[in-house]
């Protein structure tokens, strides 16, 4: 991995979607953040005249952002999702939100199969989900259905949903899960 590890690195803030600390980076990629740090410092003197991403590293994290030039494009796109109805997949993310939240795009990539980013973002450019943090886990993202979400559907909280128990039941059996498949 050490070879590939700019590789690395672009292709796990690519798929994160977000800021990631240079800790979890090191962590992920099993080096130490010195490398990290390296590695990170010789992409961002790489020209990307030609790219439309750029790399943002501040405050111990890095993502990869668009750039501001193709801020009028990626809004209109925006702006045609945001008239468009809930795509199946949508509603798919935001039902596992709605009874399982806070829950971490991981548990939520997990459940869908599939990597959950771009749905994410839709939602909360949307409104109907919000982003926050979970005791224990400050540097992990966690997400949860928003008030407005709650108000639109017409309960006061996500235990006022249908079957609220059975689904939060599920998803703790799923938490205590261990890496062999087996329950706790």
């Amino acid at each position: 991995m050490a070879d590939n590890i700019k590789a690395a690195l672009e292709a796990l803030l690519f798929v994160y979607g977000e800021p990631i600390k240079v800790k979890k980076l090191a962590g992920l990629l099993q080096t130490d953040e010195a490398a990290i740090e390296n590695a990170l410092r010789e992409m961002s003197t790489v020209s990307s005249a030609d790219r439309g991403l750029d790399l943002v590293v501040r405050d111990g994290g890095a993502a990869l952002v668009t750039k501001p030039e193709f801020g009028e494009m990626l809004k209109q796109i925006v702006k045609e999702e945001l008239d468009s109805e809930l795509t199946p997949a949508s509603m798919e993310a935001l039902s596992i939100i709605a009874y399982l939240g806070p829950v971490s795009r991981a548990e939520i990539d997990y459940i869908r199969g599939v990597n959950s980013s771009f749905i994410l973002r839709s939602l909360m450019v949307r409104g109907l989900i919000e982003r926050t943090s979970e005791v224990g886990h400050p540097n992990t993202p966690f997400y949860q259905a928003s008030f407005d979400f709650l108000r639109h559907v017409g309960v006061n909280a996500a235990t006022d949903l249908p079957d609220y128990p059975k689904y939060r039941e599920l998803i703790t059996k799923l938490r205590q899960t261990d890496e062999t498949g087996e329950v706790k």
